[in-house]
Formats: C-alpha cells, sequence, structure tokens
C-alpha cells in the first residue's frame, strides 16, 4: 500500500532494538544459570524462575513476533486505507512497544549479570512513559480496527473518534505521569493506579464516545448492523 512501504530509515531503529536483545542473549547464555528471575511481584521481589530458554531467548524472541504481527496488521485490516494518513503514529506506537520490551530485557540482563535492579522502580518508569508516548499520538490515529480507542460509536463516527482520542490523549499522558510517580515514591500505588486508573479511563472514555456519537448527525451503522432484506 502506498506510503506503508517497509524503509530502513523507518525501520532500522526497530532492528537494532531486535538485535541488541539477540546480541545480549548470545553472550550471556553460556553464563546464564538454570533458574532464572522471570517474574517480580509488586515489592521487587522474585515470584516465579524459568529455565534457560525462557530467561535468555523468550523475550528476544517475542520482540520478533511483535514486530512481525505489527507491520502485518495493517494489511488485514478493514480500515487500511486511512494507515498512510497515520503512519507516523502507528510507527510510534511499533517502536514504543518494542523499546519497552527491550528495556526490560535489559534490566533483567543486567540481573542476570549480577547487577542489582530494583524492578518494582523500573517496571512503572518503563511502562509509564508508554502511557505518555501513546497519549501524545493518540489525536493523530485515524479510524482503524487495530489501534487506538475501539468502540462501537467511534468505529461508526468520525466525530466521535476524532474527540475521544483527542480526550483520550490527555487521559493517557495523566496516567503514565502517575505510575511514574508513584513507582518511585509509593510503589505500593503503582498496582492501583494501573487497575483504577487505566480501568477508570476505559469505561469513562466509551461513556464519551458514545454520547458523542449520539449527538452525531452523520454517523453511520456500525457493520453488520444494518436491517437485513425481507426473505423473498
Amino acid at each position: 500500500m502506498n506510503g506503508m512501504k517497509t524503509s530502513w530509515r523507518t525501520e532500522w531503529p526497530h532492528w537494532l532494538l531486535l538485535a541488541t536483545m539477540f546480541v545480549l542473549a548470545a553472550t550471556s547464555w553460556a553464563g546464564a544459570p538454570e533458574r532464572i528471575p522471570v517474574h517480580w511481584n509488586v515489592a521487587g521481589q522474585v515470584d516465579r524462575y524459568g529455565g534457560r530458554f525462557e530467561g535468555v531467548l523468550l523475550l528476544p524472541l517475542f520482540g520478533v513476533v511483535l514486530y512481525l504481527l505489527l507491520r502485518f496488521l495493517p494489511r488485514i485490516d478493514p480500515g487500511r486505507a486511512n494507515y498512510p494518513s497515520f503512519w507516523g503514529a502507528y510507527g510510534t506506537v511499533r517502536l514504543a512497544a518494542l523499546a519497552v520490551m527491550a528495556a526490560l530485557y535489559g534490566a533483567m540482563q543486567l540481573q542476570l549479570r549480577g547487577h542489582d535492579v530494583d524492578m518494582a522502580t523500573v517496571v512503572p518508569l518503563l511502562v509509564g512513559p508508554v502511557f505518555i508516548v501513546m497519549g501524545s499520538i493518540m489525536g493523530k490515529l485515524r479510524p482503524n480496527w487495530f489501534v487506538g480507542i475501539r468502540t462501537p460509536w467511534t468505529l461508526s463516527s468520525k466525530e466521535a473518534w476524532t474527540k475521544t482520542h483527542r480526550a483520550g490523549g490527555w487521559v493517557f499522558i495523566a496516567i503514565g505521569a502517575a505510575m511514574m510517580t508513584f513507582g518511585v515514591i509509593r510503589r505500593e500505588w503503582f498496582v492501583l493506579t494501573v487497575i483504577i486508573g487505566a480501568g477508570g479511563a476505559v469505561l469513562g472514555l466509551a461513556i464519551y464516545s458514545y454520547l458523542v456519537w449520539r449527538r452525531d448527525p452523520n454517523r453511520v451503522p456500525p457493520a453488520g448492523t444494518s436491517p437485513a432484506d425481507d426473505a423473498a
């Protein structure tokens, strides 16, 4: 599709992140122990261990899967004609998702190599910026079926899509900032921020999209909801 071709100018940051993860995996494989920390609780304490494959190779492999999936999804999106108009914003979404995975893997590698890493602080400082980045580009997204705030009302009203995403951008930025703040000064509030903040945002934005949709005279029926022709 025009405007959506793969170019090294846009893809090299993704390739660099993936290559770095695999280089770290290769250089740590031989010296890695049989039991490797792979999950931490809210206090930053290890609550699950995995084998060498899970602890060293799983995230790099999942990074490749994520990269290919996000490259492929626009091709099967019913709203794929809109992607060229927000291809740059979509590229930011892809890079942010891969970057946070690579950063988390880097923190795991530091622990694997004997460094003391406080995962209870690292995770909020990684997840929070992703919300902020998403919030900053939210208003640039155009109707599609895979990225953004997709409700029956945003997908059947351009006005509902536009206004909901503009409002959602500020909400995401606020949640991201709160995650980073509580992750540093009040770590026990981080989970509450995720659950209450994200849950409340989803509900609030869904209601808002419905209210805008009701007032839009140009709304269209969602796909598959038009009355069927009477049987002959």
